[in-house]
This record gives structure tokens, sequence and C-alpha cells, in this order.
């Protein structure tokens, strides 16, 4: 506290001491304003009339009122907006906090999308949204590719990323035909070597399923196949799409090369299913080329060889074929039963030799020109594949694909 100097000559003893004498707290010792002389010649320090406060602070937003807007705007899990809303506005009364508006809105909008989501369960609409987001995450698909159903691609390329692709009528002029489609399984993605091998693996599987007659697709034809891509994989795509094509650059398919029991009679399917033993056992030849690599492997192969034509041929003369068919399908048995034997002794061969000199035998009385009369009188196609399969007989180890009968 200050002390007030001793009386001088203009100041009688005893009167009373200028304002600023009085005590610190006494508002009356700035009346006079802020010059005011002091005690020591120093002025007082000017009055702060608005002085900080504490209790000058808005009240805070309330969070949950801002998520509630959020998630009604955007119409994204409406019902946790909804609830999240309520929420709000019971804790604002409580805590006097602000964002009743938004808390309002928020639950308003939810509300809104809820509704929207129960109506689109509803309907339907959900899983086409659904469905029709997933197909436009392959790379930009247009369409979904069904069995049957033909297609040009950009550019007239045909590779595992080619989805923007424009669907056409078989009977015209098209880059692919869908033979077969069918989905992966498994949450991760099992990389881009693993979904070639197994679409390569299946495609070429299914093929005589959609064309039963393997002589009635031409040579330069071969098998693609349309593929997830680890984006695509990211949003629900499992989808292998197996398609014909033209290996020939710049040639393109003309007409369906569909023929399977929508289109075959039930005679020429009988021929065909009886016929599909013998091709599907000549595939399955061993990967060593040469006998003397794999003597047991090609042993094997024989006696599968062998199995295949008893059942061939016994399937040919148990189906009732017309009389015109009949004849020509039993000639055709009958020399089946001579390859068969020739096969079954390559199949318990002692040697390399022994081997060989049966089994060029039995390849060359699979000869595929002896079936071409039952072929015809069946309807079928009667021009043999042109592919090399190995007729020479100096190896083991064709696919067998030029003695399909």
């Amino acid at each position: 506290m200050s002390i007030p100097p001793p009386p001088g000559p203009q100041q009688p003893e005893g009167q009373y001491p200028p304002p600023y004498a009085q005590g610190p707290y006494d508002q009356g010792a700035y009346a006079q304003g802020p010059y005011v002389q002091g005690p020591y010649g120093q002025p007082p320090y000017q009055t702060w009339n608005q002085g900080y406060s504490p209790f000058n602070h808005p009240a805070p937003v309330n969070g949950l009122a801002i998520a509630a807007l959020v998630l009604g705007i955007l119409c994204f899990l409406p019902g946790v907006g909804l609830v999240l809303g309520l929420i709000a506005l019971s804790q604002i009364r409580k805590r006097g906090e602000r964002g009743k508006g938004l808390a309002i809105g928020g639950s308003v909008l939810s509300t809104i999308g809820l509704a929207l989501w129960v109506l689109a369960l509803a309907t339907g609409g959900a899983s086409d949204f659904w469905q029709g987001f997933k197909e436009g995450a392959r790379d930009g698909a247009s369409l979904s590719l069904a069995k049957g159903e033909c297609f040009n691609a950009p550019g007239g390329a045909l590779t595992g990323e080619t989805y923007d692709v424009d669907k056409v009528s078989c009977a015209r002029e098209h880059d692919g035909e869908v033979f077969a489609v069918f989905e992966l399984t498994g949450r991760s993605y099992p990389g881009d070597d693993a979904v070639t091998d197994t679409a390569d693996r299946r495609c070429y599987g299914l093929r005589d399923s959609y064309a039963m007659d393997g002589w009635a697709v031409p040579d330069d034809v071969d098998v693609y196949y349309l593929t997830p891509t680890r984006g695509s994989w990211r949003m629900g795509d499992r989808e292998i799409t197996c398609v014909f094509g033209s290996v020939s650059e710049g040639k393109n398919l003309t007409g369906s090369l569909r023929n399977d029991e929508t289109v075959l009679d039930a005679d020429q399917v009988a021929y065909l299913k009886a016929a599909h033993y013998l091709n599907a056992a000549l595939d399955s030849a061993p990967d060593e080329e040469y006998v003397e690599d794999d003597l047991p492997g090609h042993k094997a192969w024989a006696g599968r060889v062998s199995g295949a034509l008893t059942r061939q041929a016994g399937l040919l003369r148990a189906h009732p074929y017309p009389a015109d068919v009949k004849k020509p399908v039993e000639v055709l048995a009958g020399e089946l039963d001579k390859a068969r034997a020739e096969w079954a002794k390559a199949a318990e061969a002692a040697d390399a030799d022994a081997f060989y000199a049966h089994y060029d035998k039995g390849f060359k009385l699979l000869d595929p020109t002896k079936s071409v009369t039952a072929r015809k009188a069946l309807g079928l196609a009667t021009t043999p594949p042109s592919a090399d399969s190995g007729g020479s007989g100096s190896g083991g180890g064709s696919d067998g694909a030029g003695m399909q009968v």
C-alpha cells in the first residue's frame, strides 16, 4: 500500500488526502481519469473496462450432431445417423451445448435415407445396384457376357483384360464367342499366374461340352479367356469367361460354333459322346515325348486308350440308330475293336521296342477318315482336323487332336 507524504505548506494538517491516497480497492481513486498524478509523480494505470472473463466462451458444438448430419447427407448407414441424431439432442439438452439444428437435420435426412434403403431392399433394387456396381468395376466393363453370346472387342484383341466389349449377333462377324463361364473361389486374389493357369486348364476342359463335334471347329480357332484383375477382385469379381476366337490376325468368326444338345439331335449326341471317351484318353498322354524316357507312363496311357476304345465301341453298338446310320456305325465299331487290341498289347509291352510295334499299328487303325462314312450318315462334319497328330508313330505324347472320330 502507498504511504501519503507529510502535509505541505498548502495542505493543512488533518485535511483529507487526495483521492488517490485511498485504499487500492477504492474505485474513487480513479475518478479523475487515467492521468491523475500518483503519490510518486507517476500516473496510475488506465481502467480496463472489458477485462478477460472465462464466461465469455461460447458453448461447444456437440460432436454427435455433426456426425449425424454427415451420415444423413451421405445416406450412408442411415440407421446409425438417426441414432446419433437422437443421442445428440439428448446431450445438448443436458449439457447446454450447441448443434440442435445439426442434430435435427441429420435425423431427418437419415430417416429419409433409411426409408429409401428399406424400399430398395423390398423391391430388389439394392441387389440390382450392387450387381451393376460390380460389373462396372471390372476395369470399365460395359456388360457381362453369358454362354452362347458373341461380341466384338476394341481393336479385335482378345486378352485377359478385355472387358469393354460390344455384344453382337453370332450371325454377324464377331471377334469372340463365349462357350463357358465359371467363377473362382477364395477371399484373397490368388495372383495373375494362378488365375491364368486355372483359366487355361478349365476353359480347354469345357470346350468339348459346348462344341461337341471338334471337326466342326475351324482349324484357326483357339481358346481365349477373360479373367478378373487384382483391382476387380476387390470389388467381388470372380468370373472367368471362356471364349472361342480366331488365331489369324484380322480374321473374324461368322456364325455360332455351338453344337451340343441344344442344337444336335439324339443320334448325333450319342455318337459324339461315345467319341469323347477316346479323345479324352488320347489327350492324357504323358509329358515325356519319347517312350524310352517314361515307359511306365506310356504303358499306362496305352491302357487308358484301350479302355476308352472298348467303351466307345460298346456305346456305338448300344444306341438305336436309324437303319441308314446303323450299318456305317457298326463298321466303325469293328475298326475300333481292331485298334483296341493293339493298344492293349502296347500297354503290356516288355520294353520300348515292343511298345512302338503295337503303338504304330494301333495308331494307324485310328485313322480319322474311317469315320467319315458314319459321320456323313449322321449329318456331322466330314472334314477331319488338319492339326498334326503325331501319326508317324515315332513317339508317344501326341495330343490326339487329329485322331478324333
